[in-house]
Order: C-alpha cells, then structure tokens, then sequence
C-alpha cells in the first residue's frame, strides 16, 4: 500500500502487524492486551479523515481498536493474508465492514490480492459468456462490469448472480476465522436495498437476502446511513489534495465516521 504525501494529504502513520503482508493505518495498537478488530475498505481505514471512526470507538470503550482497514479491500484482503486474520481472529470483537461483490476473485475474474478493485485476468468461464469482449485495456473491477453490462445484459445477469454467491460464500469463511463476538457494518448512504442488480448504489450488488443470509453468523447488524447534516459537511471535514476531490467525495467525512462510532460504541460495550 503507498500512501502518498503531499499539500493537505495526512498522515496516516502506517504500519505493520508481524507477519501481515499489509500496511495498516496507524499508530500500531498493542495487541499484548484485549482489544477490537475493524476490517473493511477504504471508509474504515479512514482516507482523508483525521480520526476514523475506529479511532473515535477506541476512545470511547477504553481499549484499543486495531484498524485493519484496507484502500480499496474486500473479503480477500483479509483470507489471502492468514497473518492479518490471525490478528483479527485474536480479537475481543470483530467489526466487518460490508464490502461490494465486485472486489473478490470469482468463477468469472481474479483480483489483486491486496487492492481488490484491480482486475487481473478474465477466466474462461468469463470469455465464453463475453467472446466479443477484448480485456487487455481493463485494469479496474468497476470499468470491466460496466463493458460487460453494455455488451450483453443477459450474459451480465448471470455474470451479478455469480458474483452474489461467491460473496456470501467468501463473507461465511472470513466470517467463520473471526472471533464468536463479531458485527457487520453497513456504511452506506442509503439502508441495504430490496435487491440490487448494479454497481450503483454502494456497495455493489449487497441487498437485504444476502445480508439476511449472514445474521445467523454475527452478532449484530448495524446499519449506519449518514445523516443529511452529515453528508452536508462531508466536503469541508476532509483533508485531502485539490486533485484527489474527485476520490474524495465518495468517501464519508468526519461527521460520518462521528455517526458511526455513536452507532458502534453502545453495541460493544454490550459485547466486551
């Protein structure tokens, strides 16, 4: 993971747990001592926001809260690195972002590992539904699901369904290495849909039967939708370079992460 630096850009103290392949945002937690794991994407590590909602939960339980969080992760993030889900498996209580159903290697396509927007390779399951489609200039999970949607509707409905099963199944095994206590987050603009078919809204293709698939597996289900004042001051509670408003603006501010860790603190307390 680079982060970069530069005119407004933060620093967000990355660091490394052990044996883990990934730089988590930082300053390192003891893990000599009991404490809460957060997974997710890039929301959860916190981009552009000064204290993540992480940060906030940790001060208001008293004990540290591990940001696991991942730039653009997903499920994969985290079963590709058994050094990371160590650290997660350890904890008191686990908090799971819900990710979208595009960012995991499927019957369809593989991902990168660690940044799991990054499509890698189509698999021949893909390339028979889609002969007419050239992959060599599609590097981005999002632009490949947007040609496959305007080449064939009917070969991308088929292509959703996959991707829909592969997450509950990949979402059950992560869930199944975490710790008994263990919550889902839904960090999101709108609460989960009825169904969804699409990338848009976020996070793509997540809707209520296969959340409701996984509430035997967890604890807890919080869904966290920003507040209109919120999502009003989301463009003035940021730090980020001019360039980068564009990756900015799909990200919550600080009065969301406020919102979220006001939503998570009552239900761990419970928990710990």
């Amino acid at each position: 993971m680079t982060i970069p630096a530069g005119v407004r850009a933060l620093d967000y103290f990355p660091c490394r747990y052990g044996a883990a392949k990934a730089l988590f945002r930082g300053p390192a937690r003891d893990l000599t001592q009991p404490y809460v794991a957060v997974l997710g994407g890039s929301p959860t590590f916190g981009k552009y926001v000064q204290r993540p909602y992480p940060a906030l939960v940790e001060a208001a339980l008293g004990c540290p809260v591990v940001n696991l969080g991942g730039l653009n992760a997903g499920p994969d993030f985290y079963l590709t690195d058994p050094a990371a889900l160590d650290i997660a498996a350890r904890a008191e209580v686990a908090v799971v972002q819900i990710t979208g159903a595009e960012a995991l290697s499927n019957p369809f396509y593989l991902v990168h590992s660690r940044r799991n927007d990054r499509f890698l390779v189509a698999t021949p399951a893909l390339r028979a539904l889609f002969p007419q489609v050239d992959f060599a200039e599609i590097h981005f999970t999002r632009h490949l699901l947007q040609v496959l949607e305007r080449s064939d509707r009917a070969a991308y409905a088929q292509v959703v369904a996959g991707l829909k099963q592969n997450w509950l199944d990949r979402m059950r095994l992560l869930l199944a290495r975490l710790p008994r206590r263990r919550l889902l987050l839904w960090l999101a603009d709108a609460p989960p849909p009825e169904r969804a078919g699409s990338l848009d809204p976020a996070p793509p293709f997540i809707d209520q039967p296969l959340l409701g698939a996984l509430l035997p597996d967890v604890s807890h289900l919080i869904v966290a939708t920003p507040s209109r004042r919120a999502r009003a001051l989301q463009p003035f509670d940021m730090t980020y370079p001019e360039t980068e408003a564009a990756q900015a603006a799909c990200l919550p501010g600080a009065a969301v992460h406020a919102e979220v860790a006001e939503r998570l603190v009552p239900v761990l307390q419970r928990l710990m």
